[in-house]
């Protein structure tokens, strides 16, 4: 499998990996990464980087949406190996840390496993290492609020609900906003295609999930970088208000 990389706008490139998406942000020689795929994903993310002219010493920051495995899977090695800084939000870096596991069980899986799509992606979770114990040592806050000195200058907005320390991020110059799992576009579990959210199972509290889609909603934007499916162009506000219908 190769990195399939699609340059989105100026600086900024959407990554598919296996099931998962993640963000490199670039700037002259530095890189902003958001997310990181599956631990299996490993060779895809580095491959990668080097697509866009880039290496794992040149990344200032990973910033992470959400504390999954398939979200977080390289953030614990890129720190180690090369010193890069985790940032999410307070509330997610005890999550994180694997403090406690905000996450699908083993036993919801199975008793959803008569839905369409659920067996063969719960077969790729385990795979890819989804079901890994990868905590991060030091996962670290955002320094402060509003817009991160980093490539890209992106602005984390919290959207709790999948996780309680969910984050979307915002890049207004470049009218980009990074989603994660608070608003996607598909999912190998899915039949539908376009913004939406998740099923059900996947939120820790599907009422606030709900609810931060009027966070986005406020956010100018009309490009959509989901942690999950294709890149959705069009107003970000619409793409919310669409999943929220879709969610009654």
């Amino acid at each position: 499998m190769r990195a399939n990389v699609q340059h989105v706008a100026d600086g900024t490139y959407l990554v598919h990996g296996s099931n998962t998406n993640w963000v490199i942000l670039t700037d002259g020689d530095e890189v902003t990464l958001v997310d990181t795929g599956y631990p299996g994903d490993r060779q895809l993310l580095l491959d990668s980087l080097a697509a866009v002219g880039s290496s794992p010493e040149a990344v200032a920051a990973v910033l992470i949406t959400h504390a999954h495995n398939d979200h977080l899977g390289s953030a614990e090695y890129l720190r180690r190996v090369h010193g890069t800084p985790v940032l999410l939000h307070e509330a997610e870096v005890p999550h994180a840390r694997r403090d406690f596991l905000h996450q699908v069980t083993v036993g919801t899986v199975l008793r959803n496993g008569w839905r369409p799509g659920v067996l063969p992606w719960a077969a790729h979770v385990i795979r890819s290492g989804g079901t890994a114990h990868l905590p991060v040592a030091s996962p670290a806050p955002f320094p402060a609020a509003g817009p991160l000195d980093l490539p890209g200058r992106p602005v984390p907005v919290h959207t709790p609900g999948h996780t309680d320390g969910h984050c979307a991020y915002h890049l207004p110059g470049a009218g980009v906003v990074i989603s994660g799992d608070a608003l996607v576009s598909g999912h190998p579990t899915s039949r539908i295609e376009g913004p939406q959210l998740l099923p059900d199972m996947f939120h820790h509290e599907r009422a606030r999930t709900v609810a931060s889609l009027d966070i986005l909603a406020e956010l100018d934007g009309d490009v959509l970088l989901p942690g999950h499916g294709p890149v959705h162009r069009g107003p970000v506000r619409e793409a919310a208000r669409l999943a929220g219908e879709r969610a009654r």
